[in-house]
């Protein structure tokens, strides 16, 4: 790369390659897909990938997808689960669009030939899971919705020459001048160039965060990026300390996390503790489809009570379609020697989905202009402080269209004014930013989990903030911006779960255990200003 001109004499600056297009996509999952394939009706489009297309929370999504599809349902019956599973903290108006919009957009998915699973009448099988009320989970493949939903769009989106894919391109900066969104640089791993992609509107659609954490459902990829640069770039992130904690993941010794799907359950599993008791009927009125936050909380507990596993059973149900109906994880268990239909299959919870993120408006707008988000890296306003099962993909259908929906008006951007540093790859750090995030995935586990106390909080932050100021200048070396952003982040969640003192979903607060109702309000933060509170929108 060539030094070609010096913008501000006293730093070096290289010029770097500038690609431009109307609409700037950085993400893959199915609210990147989504956004860039409305987005090429009205113009060019980069969708940027930090590694291969596919590779996302959405492609690993087994649970399915959620709508008021069914005879005997209605959105406002979906609307009334949402707040109840998000603890009352949703944004009604972002709810409202979700299940009324969510309806339309998985009605226009099936007409363009997304096939849903159906009976031998031809009509869909709509699954339970924890939280509705009704019937109402579309499921594609079985137990392999969210691949075959995120597989159906890419074809799609490949298939629009208006859209530039750009696969392991790591996002570095979003560059903001005068408070509007002007490009994003990035780094690819291939040759390690970077580049500054240029547009009137970038989306940020670059997932969660919950590899962050020891143990987690997620896709190394997820280490929250997007809302790290978000930050850093001046924008507002809401309810950053409801981290939503999947209540089955598969624990075994020495292996990974792997997500035991919520319509398991729906289908009539148990869970037992270690001396065989189904404690779920104790805890909630709807047992083991209660809400997440419950469950998982409840498995937690047990745990700690009876200091052994918590198992899920399926051997009372003697049903063999079930095998079927869930091939993945039928196979993935039989890799352990587990059995499905017959054993009891250890479970525990596991960091699995960002409740919170880039604060939005119904649109997708964040606080900086022309600078999107959309999917679980955004906080619309429909989650709460938990999200309802399988509402996620749906808010990936509705948002990543809205947010075209808003971008395409945008004027065209004016040019950059300031030149930017770049940031180059350097092996020789790998080794450190792994043992830094590795303990601090130790200590959000262990003092910023499921159970959460002010002791724990302070001597988490304590020592984040330690961490933090050996990198707060990172220079050239990709490896210090990661661990930059990493710090950031567990700062961030960690500072909003010491501010909110109640426990409330997916917050639980063991020195504030009760909900405070006059306090029904979200948490904003923003770079360089003192923690906000914000009305939760009734109207």
């Amino acid at each position: 790369m060539l030094l070609l001109s010096l913008i501000n004499p006293e730093v070096a600056y290289y010029l770097m390659k500038i690609l431009t297009f109307d609409f700037v996509v950085v993400g893959s999952g199915l609210a990147g897909l989504i956004a860039a394939y409305h987005a090429a009706d009205y113009g060019s489009v980069a969708l940027i990938s930090k590694s291969e297309l596919d590779i996302s929370n959405s492609y690993h999504a087994q649970g399915g997808i959620a709508a008021a599809i069914g005879e005997d349902d209605h959105p406002r019956e979906h609307f009334e689960d949402t707040l109840v599973a998000g603890r009352n903290l949703c944004d009604h108006d972002a709810v409202s669009l979700l299940v009324e919009e969510g309806l339309d957009r998985v009605r226009e998915l099936i007409s363009q030939g997304m096939e849903f699973d159906k009976d031998s009448d031809g009509k869909l099988i709509l699954g339970l899971e924890g939280g509705h009320s009704k019937r109402r989970i579309l499921h594609a493949d079985g137990d392999a919705t969210g691949k075959m939903m995120t597989s159906f769009m890419l074809r799609k989106v490949l298939d629009k020459p208006e859209i530039t894919t750009f696969e392991y391109c790591a996002a570095l900066k979003i560059i903001v001048e005068d408070n509007i969104c002007k490009g994003i640089q990035t780094l690819q791993y291939i040759d390690g160039e970077n580049i500054i992609f240029n547009g009137k509107a970038i989306i940020l659609a670059t997932g969660g965060l919950s590899r962050l954490y020891s143990r987690s459902t997620n896709p190394y990829t997820a280490t929250g990026d997007g809302i790290a640069l978000a930050w850093q770039a001046g924008a507002k992130l809401a309810d950053m300390e409801f981290i939503q904690f999947h209540p089955t993941a598969l624990s075994l010794p020495g292996e990974d996390a792997y997500l035991i799907s919520e319509a398991v359950r729906g289908e009539g599993a148990h869970l037992l503790d270690v001396n065989g008791v189904r404690f779920m009927t104790q805890v909630h009125p709807l047992a083991e489809l209660a809400p997440r936050d419950i469950v998982a909380s409840a498995i937690f507990k047990r745990m700690q009570q009876t200091g052994e596993s918590v198992f899920l059973s399926l051997r009372h149900l003697d049903n063999q379609t079930l095998a079927d109906r869930f091939h993945s994880i039928d196979s993935h268990l039989k890799t352990f020697g587990i059995n499905l239909l017959e054993d009891l299959i250890p479970v525990a919870p596991a960091a699995h989905y960002m409740v919170g993120g880039i604060r939005t408006d119904i649109w997708g707008q964040t606080s900086i202009q022309a600078l999107f988000a959309c999917g679980e890296v955004a906080s619309t306003g429909v989650m709460g402080a938990n999200r309802l099962a399988s509402n996620s993909l749906l808010e990936c259908l509705v948002w990543g269209k809205r947010a075209v929906q808003k971008a395409k008006n945008l004027p065209v951007n004016p040019p950059l004014t300031t030149a930017q540093k770049s940031v180059r790859l350097n092996s020789d750090t790998d080794q450190e930013y792994l043992e830094i995030k590795n303990e601090l995935a130790n200590i959000m586990s262990n003092q910023v989990g499921i159970v959460r106390d002010a002791k724990g909080l302070q001597s988490a932050l304590s020592r984040i903030e330690s961490i933090a100021g050996q990198y707060k200048d990172p220079g050239p070396d990709y490896n210090y911006h990661k661990i930059l952003n990493i710090t950031d982040i567990c700062r961030i969640i960690t500072r909003s779960a010491l501010e909110r003192k109640e426990s409330r979903g997916g917050h639980i607060r063991t020195d504030y255990p009760s909900e405070i109702d006059e306090q029904l309000h979200h948490i904003i933060q923003e770079k360089g200003k003192e923690i906000q509170y914000e009305t939760v929108r009734t109207s």
